[in-house]
């Protein structure tokens, strides 16, 4: 492959992401509607009960209540530029990796390691890929409370399944990276691993609030994906890596999107109808909420 199409490449991810990124951000200021995920109660309008967010740091709100609200309630959908520095940062390496010398030398020379060390292989990457995924559901059926619902949390998990794998197969059509294993020029990124942390980013950024371990967990299960497919001779140390990124880009992504879809296709009404405001007098201060049904 030669370096313009990797540059190429480079430009067609940072375009595609950064055209998601405006657009989220676009709406999100636009909308004089703030989007609240906890002093609210959330109406899961997809037939499940309804329940209350109690992270109260996790407030979303707009341009519209002010500076110093919005830094004390950040809103957890609006596009920030240090989101990109992780996934970027990977998938840029993934990426130099496809005609850095050294970079392919670390290739093989783990390839090499690890074939030595196999006794046989494990299909443990097959199901590990979509365990923090099914985490996230499964803690919620058990009674502990995510930032989401069932239905949002499904809303954010398809837009963040239909990047991710979009951008995978985009990528492995453009590159054709051969496998470590000669079975096929499909190598660059590996699915398997995006598709891991992608369920791992979501658990996270889901239920942070109720315990960061449960985020340390699901990275560490992608992590243990990622070394699979290594293990088990289906991708290179680069292809991993790479894989790694577009997974948490596609979550970060996912949830900058957010808001526009729920409003324009399921038409959410708590969107359209809760408003927040700050509000002080003699007895207090805080926010006010009204609700229109």
């Amino acid at each position: 492959m030669k370096a313009s199409r990797i540059v190429n490449l480079t430009a067609v991810c940072f375009i595609v992401f950064k055209s998601v990124a405006c657009l989220a951000q676009t709406d999100t200021i636009s909308n004089d509607t703030a989007i609240v995920h906890n002093s609210v109660p959330h109406v899961n309008t997809y037939g499940g009960d309804v329940h209350e967010f109690n992270h109260s740091k996790r407030l979303g709100t707009y341009s519209h209540l002010g500076k110093s609200t919005l830094r004390q309630y950040p809103n957890p959908y609006r596009f920030k530029p240090l989101q990109l520095i992780v996934p970027g940062a990977l998938i840029g390496v993934g990426i130099i990796g496809l005609e850095s010398d050294w970079l392919k030398y670390q290739n093989g020379e783990i390839r090499e390691e690890l074939q030595e060390n196999i006794d046989r292989k494990l299909t443990f990457d097959d199901f590990s890929q979509y365990a923090p995924m099914a985490a996230a559901y499964g803690l919620n059926l058990c009674g502990m409370k995510g930032r989401h619902g069932y239905g949002d949390l499904t809303i954010i998990l398809g837009t963040a399944y239909a990047l991710m794998g979009s951008t995978v197969y985009v990528m492995k059509n453009a590159t054709k990276v051969e496998r470590p294993d000669g079975s096929a020029k499909n190598s660059f990124p590996s699915g398997h691993t995006a598709t891991a942390f992608m369920g791992a980013e979501l658990l996270r950024r889901e239920y942070w609030d109720v315990s960061p371990w449960i985020g340390v967990a699901g990275y560490a299960v992608a992590a243990g994906t990622g070394f699979f497919r290594m293990y088990n001779n289906r991708h290179w140390l680069t292809d991993v890596i790479a894989g790694a990124g577009v997974g948490i880009l596609s979550v970060q992504a996912a949830y900058w999107l957010y808001p526009v879809i729920s409003r324009k296709f399921f038409h959410r009404r708590y969107l359209k109808n809760t408003y927040i405001s700050p509000y002080m007098s003699e007895y207090g201060k805080g926010l006010s909420c009204t609700i229109t049904f």
